[in-house]
């Protein structure tokens, strides 16, 4: 009679636990705020409101996801916000990353109070960027920028040390000369310069120009003339496979009088080219989240990725581009938050030589 006491206690115990496990894995009737430290206009909005009401429905409860903008300082106002939020672990405050917020972790800029290592990532997305130009210039475009280094270049910029490093050290591999007009918020910013005619050259990372750009190409106003390419399964840059029939700026590069595709440059460039567009966006949870939360949201997001039509869904939003999920999305941001130190001096010497910009 004493043991099957004891076996009924435990018992319930267990159908206790596992009631109030359910309990807390689920979301009913709460808000998830995911924050984007970028402006309302650029790819990370886009990739935000596509990944936002997917989870609402993968989640436990079916919660209300809103996106909040937090831009300024290149996003690492809104990073160090995060940063502050550590200990927000209900699974309620979640946050949206870009390369832009890798690259100055990774420059040791001293607006950085984050550290990466003491975030969760649950989803890491890669992505591409393409670079175009007014029909005027870009009807001159060959293959490669021989012809088009006598231009004078405006172009805006969210700052060299935000993802805009890329495209600024690779328009200096190219030889052009780039006039930056820093202080944009986001990337859409910039587009909206080009628009108005206050750029003549722009960049955008695939989702963005999908939406944004592609209209413009279409109706005579812009002219892609190279991606930053995608990398193969052996770490090669290759062409983008959302943009096949467009060369990339390794193509690019390498038509291009002066421009070299090894060294210590070249290495650099691919260093910021991976932290910036391999992993270019990530999901991540509060340190503070238990380990019931952080596998309820791998489980959703896997549901997500994993949901028929997904693929059709997001190669049309995002491009054709990984979405890696739970141990892949920590491997690749490892990968992503890390730097040689020859690749990263290097870009330190450059950043202060031409922008006079120092890290110390």
């Amino acid at each position: 009679m004493k043991n099957n006491s004891i076996i009924t206690t435990v018992v319930a115990g267990m159908i206790a636990t596992i009631g109030q496990t359910a309990v807390a894995q689920s979301f009913d009737g709460d808000t998830v705020e995911m924050t984007i430290p970028f402006s309302e206009s650029g790819g990370s909005a886009k990739w935000a409101a596509f990944y936002a009401p997917r989870l609402s429905e993968a989640l436990p409860g079916n919660p209300t996801t809103v996106v909040r903008f937090r831009p300024g300082a290149g996003s690492t106002e809104g990073a160090n916000w995060f940063q502050g939020e550590q200990d927000q672990g209900d699974g309620l405050t979640i946050f949206g990353d870009s390369g832009s917020t890798k690259f100055p972790y990774l420059l040791g800029d001293p607006r950085v109070r984050y550290e990466y290592q003491e975030w969760t990532p649950v989803l890491a997305s890669a992505t591409g960027g393409v670079v175009y130009l007014p029909p005027d210039l870009g009807a001159r475009f060959d293959g490669d920028m021989d012809d088009l280094k006598e231009e004078f270049y405006l172009y805006g910029s969210q700052g060299a040390t935000t993802l805009d490093l890329v495209p600024l050290l690779a328009f200096k591999m190219l030889g052009l000369m780039v006039d930056p007009v820093f202080g944009v918020e986001g990337r859409g910013d910039g587009r909206l310069m080009f628009e108005r005619g206050e750029a003549n050259i722009d960049y955008q990372t695939s989702s963005a120009y999908l939406a944004n750009v592609q209209p413009l190409v279409d109706g005579g106003q812009a002219v892609p003339i190279f991606s930053w390419g995608s990398l193969d399964e052996s770490g090669n840059i290759v062409r983008d496979p959302t943009f096949p029939d467009m060369p990339s700026f390794k193509e690019v590069c390498e038509a291009t009088e002066g421009c070299e595709t090894e060294g210590v440059v070249w290495d650099a460039y691919k260093a910021f080219f991976v932290a910036g567009f391999a992993n270019q966006k990530t999901i991540f949870l509060p340190s503070s989240a238990s380990q019931e939360i952080v596998d309820t949201y791998t489980e959703a997001l896997r549901t997500i990725v994993n949901a028929d039509g997904f693929k059709e869904e997001a190669n049309e939003v995002l491009g054709v581009y990984p979405q890696m999920v739970g141990d892949a999305a920590v491997e690749a941001t490892r990968q992503a938050t890390s730097i040689s130190p020859e690749a990263k001096q290097y870009v330190l010497d450059w950043l202060k030589e031409d922008y006079n910009i120092s890290m110390e």
